[in-house]
C-alpha cells in the first residue's frame, strides 16, 4: 500500500485491529472499527475497556460493537459494509483483522503423528508434542500469539532438552502491551477472570488514576493502574492504560510472577517524576493495613488459610520472598 487512504473500515477491534485504527488515525484517515463482540479489545479487563473506548471516542475514532459483519460489495469508489442487522457503512476500502491462524497443512506434521487440532500443534504444558524429541513453540502453539512468548518458549525447549529443567511460564503471566494512542499494558487476571477462579468474596481490586501521577502530567496523557489481588493475599492481575504505559509492564510482570503482595511493593521507592510512581501508589492504597509495619501479621494470616510457606507453624515460619 503507497497511500494514505481518505477513509478506512477495520474489521475487527481486538488488538491488531485497534492499532491499526490508532495509527491511521494519527496520519489523518476516517476510521470505522466493526466489531461483532459487545466492545473493543473484549479479552482486557472491563474498566480498561471502558477507558479506551472513551479514548477512542475523543480521539474521533468511531466504531460498531455488538453486531456482527455480513458482507462487502467492492466498487469504483471504494467498499460498503454490511452488518447482519441491516446497517452499512462506506469508505476507501476495508481492513481485515480478524481470523488469524497458523498455517501448517502440508508439512508433514500428521504423517509424523503429530497431533493437529485447527492448524494447531497440541503439546502439553513442557510444549513436548509426544512423538520422539519434536517440541512446538510459537503460534502454531494454541495461545496467545506474541514474538516474546515464542522467544521464551525457544529458550524453554532448549533448557528442557539441556536437562534443567526450566520453569513453565502461563500464558496468562506473560505480559500484554496494545500499541494504541492510548496504550494498554497488562499481565495476570483481570477482575472477572479472578473472581470466577478464587471467588467473588476472595478478590479486591484497587485503582490510580493517573490523573495523579507527575510524569503523566508533563506528557499530556491520563489512564489508570488497576490491581487485582486475592483478599489479603498477593496480587494476580494488573492492567494499566495511558501514553507509554507498556513501559511499566516488567516491574507489574514481576509483582504477578512473583506472588507480590501490595506490602511488599509499597516499601519500595520509585524515581520521581516518572509513570513508574503510579506502580508505586497503586499498591500503597492497596495495602491491607495503612502501615506497612502490619504487613507480617496480614501475610502470615493469609498463608495459613491457604496453605503457603510463612504461615505460624510452617517450615519457614517466616516471610517469604515473592
Amino acid at each position: 500500500m503507497d497511500y494514505i487512504p481518505k477513509s478506512a473500515i477495520i474489521l475487527g477491534g481486538g488488538v491488531i485491529g485497534v492499532e491499526f485504527a490508532s495509527v491511521w488515525k494519527s496520519f489523518g484517515v476516517d476510521v470505522t472499527i466493526v466489531e461483532g463482540l459487545p466492545s473493543l479489545v473484549p479479552n482486557e479487563d472491563a474498566t480498561i475497556v471502558k477507558n479506551f473506548e472513551r479514548a477512542f471516542k475523543k480521539r474521533g475514532i468511531k466504531f460498531s460493537t455488538g453486531v456482527f459483519f455480513q458482507g462487502v460489495e467492492q466498487n469504483e469508489n471504494g467498499v460498503k459494509v454490511t452488518l447482519v442487522d441491516g446497517k452499512t457503512f462506506e469508505a476507501d476500502l476495508l481492513l481485515v483483522a480478524v481470523g488469524r491462524g497458523p498455517v501448517t497443512a502440508n508439512l508433514g506434521y500428521e504423517e509424523a503423528g503429530i497431533t493437529i487440532d485447527r492448524g494447531f500443534v497440541i503439546t502439553n504444558e513442557r510444549l513436548h508434542t509426544g512423538v520422539g524429541n519434536i517440541y512446538a513453540v510459537g503460534d502454531i502453539v494454541p495461545g496467545v500469539q506474541l514474538a516474546h512468548r515464542g522467544y521464551q518458549q525457544g529458550i524453554f525447549v532448549a533448557e528442557e532438552i539441556a536437562g534443567l529443567k526450566p520453569v513453565i511460564v502461563e500464558d496468562i503471566n506473560i505480559p500484554k502491551v496494545t500499541y494504541s494512542e492510548p496504550e494498554i499494558a497488562t499481565v495476570g487476571y483481570t477482575e472477572k477472570a479472578a473472581k470466577e477462579k478464587f471467588g467473588e468474596d476472595q478478590v479486591q481490586t484497587q485503582e490510580y488514576n493517573l490523573a495523579g501521577n507527575g510524569k503523566s502530567s508533563i506528557l499530556g496523557t491520563s489512564g489508570l493502574v488497576k490491581l487485582v489481588r486475592q483478599k489479603d493475599g498477593p496480587v494476580v492481575g494488573v492492567h494499566m492504560i495511558g501514553a507509554r504505559m507498556g513501559e511499566q509492564v516488567g516491574e507489574a510482570q514481576l509483582i504477578v510472577n512473583w506472588e507480590a503482595y501490595p506490602e511488599d511493593v509499597a516499601q519500595l521507592l520509585h524515581a520521581h517524576p516518572t509513570q513508574n510512581e503510579s506502580l508505586g501508589e497503586a499498591t500503597w492504597h492497596s495495602r491491607a493495613s495503612r502501615s506497612t509495619a502490619d504487613f507480617p501479621q496480614h501475610h502470615r494470616a493469609w498463608c495459613t488459610r491457604h496453605g503457603k510457606p510463612g504461615a505460624p507453624g510452617s517450615k519457614s515460619g517466616s516471610i517469604q520472598s515473592h
